[in-house]
This record gives structure tokens, sequence and C-alpha cells, in this order.
């Protein structure tokens, strides 16, 4: 495996365990809402109610933004060709290396440590379409691109 593929299937790990988690606490508040239903007699259980609604609904936000995360995941080419840092691209800089794909965090592989970003955070939006040798500022740092990959 490829280190790109590598990181992939780190990220598809990192997304189906956050899937896995939406689930639990999505079937979790289900349970708890029936119990409230059936048990409901007065102001008190309106209140619980809504609040599981609430919780219900902020779950369900959460469930739309893993499968976000699986869309673009999806989409990435392991073969396509790296000029300008994309979705995909592992990107070499003087301060961190990264890779364009989703938020997932920290990852080692190989010995090598990556930053796996969302191309719509902050780093993620200024390292798009830039080339090798090009320097970037961030949070008052400066720093090299010195390979995309």
């Amino acid at each position: 495996m490829t280190l790109k593929e590598t990181l992939i299937s780190k990220c598809y790990e990192f997304a189906s365990e956050r899937k896995s988690h939406i689930d639990f606490q999505m079937k979790e508040i289900k349970e708890a809402l029936f119990e409230e239903i059936k048990s409901s007699a007065g102001d008190k259980h309106e209140t619980g109610r809504a609040m599981l609604q609430l919780e219900r609904e902020k779950v369900g936000n959460q469930f739309y933004e893993v499968e976000d995360m699986f869309e673009a995941l999806n989409k990435i080419d392991v073969s396509a060709p790296s000029t300008a840092v994309h979705l995909g691209s592992l990107v070499y800089t003087s301060q961190a290396n990264y890779f364009i794909a989703i938020s997932a965090g920290k990852l080692e592989v190989e010995g090598q440590i990556f930053y796996a970003i969302s191309s719509s955070t902050p780093i993620g939006k200024l390292l798009m379409a830039k080339m090798e040798g090009q320097e970037v500022n961030f949070r008052d740092q400066k720093f090299t691109i010195e390979k995309i990959a």
C-alpha cells in the first residue's frame, strides 16, 4: 500500500469510528424519547422531550458531517499527479506535513507525521492551489511548501 493509500485508509477508519459513535448516540436518544413519550405527564416531560428533540437534531447534523467526510474521501484519486495542492495531496512544508482530505487530526505512517486536514479549514484554504517553493503565512508563521505528492 502506498503512503497515500495508507493515509486514506486511516481517514476512513476515523470517519467510520465517528459514524459508529453517532449511530450509538442516535439509538440512545430514540430509546430515551420513546421512554419520555410512554411516561408523559405534565410540563416536566414536555421539556424533556424538547431537549431530546434538540439533541436528536444536533446528532443528525453530525451524521451529515460524517457523510460529507466519506464523500470527500471517495473523491480522492491516489494516482492523480500533484503539481499544485488539491484534494488528496501530500504537502510537505518546512513546518509540518499535511494530507488534504478530511479533518482527522494527527496521523503517523511509516515514522512520518501528517496532519489530515480538510480543504475547507483555514490552513487547508491557504494551501489549496499552491505550488512547491511557495511561501504561506498562517497565524504569524511563515513556512515554505517543500514538496507536493
